[in-house]
């Protein structure tokens, strides 16, 4: 953790494509018990922000730390191994394979038996299997898809196969989630559920959130602290109150008077 108490804590990040500034000098952290949402217009660089976290994208300037690591010089399979679990705006699946399999897929980097092993599946790597497999059993039953376990992902409806993605996330044993749009293009029921699970997430396994939403209810409802992006510039931060009330926001989301 960083000496403040941040869990992530990112400083003046730039990030441009060309001529074109999708990251102007933003700054955040995201402490060690909070829910920390980032909100902005279509285009505001809510997601480049989040592709920065997790090594997608390498800002030209700034830095991002966790844990002692500076996340910008980072490879994004490495920092999966340090507990940085992601979910995506649009759903990246083995659409060919079970929610089962999925879930299993994601627990790769925590296996430790060779190719051989694997291929004969003997002694301890028969052992580690079944404990991934009782752990994936464990989130099957956390986000209630006992009924689509063994049910092939690309023919789910959309909202279960966002349901699908945050059980690989959590697949991963993440100490940070960073969850990108997880309830775009679901309905009331689905928003509520995915709510919950996420809540649940939070409070029971004690996993700090980083997300990006656009139903601003739910939002205000979910999150302990808000920023607020514009044109790839940080332009508020604060509670959900604070930011409800704030003028630079109201004009951000419904132009200038």
């Amino acid at each position: 953790m960083q000496e403040n108490g941040a869990k992530i804590k990112a400083e003046g990040v730039t990030l441009s494509f060309g001529g074109v500034n999708a990251l102007i000098d933003v700054s955040f952290a995201l402490k060690e018990e909070e829910i920390l949402a980032i909100i902005g217009p279509n285009g505001a660089g809510k997601t480049c922000l989040l592709n920065c976290v997790n090594g997608f994208y390498r800002p030209q300037k700034g830095s991002i730390l966790y844990e002692g690591h500076n996340l910008v010089k980072t490879p994004p399979h490495e920092i999966a191994k340090l507990g940085l679990a992601r979910t995506f705006q649009n759903i990246e699946l083995y659409t060919g394979l079970s929610t089962l399999d999925n879930l299993m897929a994601a627990r790769h980097n925590l296996m430790h038996h060779n190719f051989l092993a694997g291929a004969l599946y003997f002694g301890w790597a028969h052992k580690e299997e079944i404990e991934h497999r009782r752990v994936v059993e464990n989130i099957i039953d956390f986000l209630e898809m006992e009924a689509i376990r063994k049910k092939v992902v690309g023919a789910l409806p959309y909202g279960q196969r966002k349901r699908v993605e945050l059980g690989r996330a959590l697949a991963l044993e993440p100490k940070v989630l960073l969850l990108d749009e997880p309830m775009a293009g679901m309905n009331v029921e689905e928003k509520e559920d995915m709510a919950r699970f996420i809540l649940d997430t939070f409070e029971l396994r004690k996993i700090p959130v980083i997300i990006i939403e656009h139903d601003m209810g739910l939002v205000m409802d979910l999150a302990d602290r808000i920023i607020v992006l514009d044109f790839g510039r940080k332009i508020a931060e604060g509670t959900p109150k604070e930011i409800k009330a704030n003028p630079a926001v109201i004009s951000a989301y419904l132009g200038a008077e």
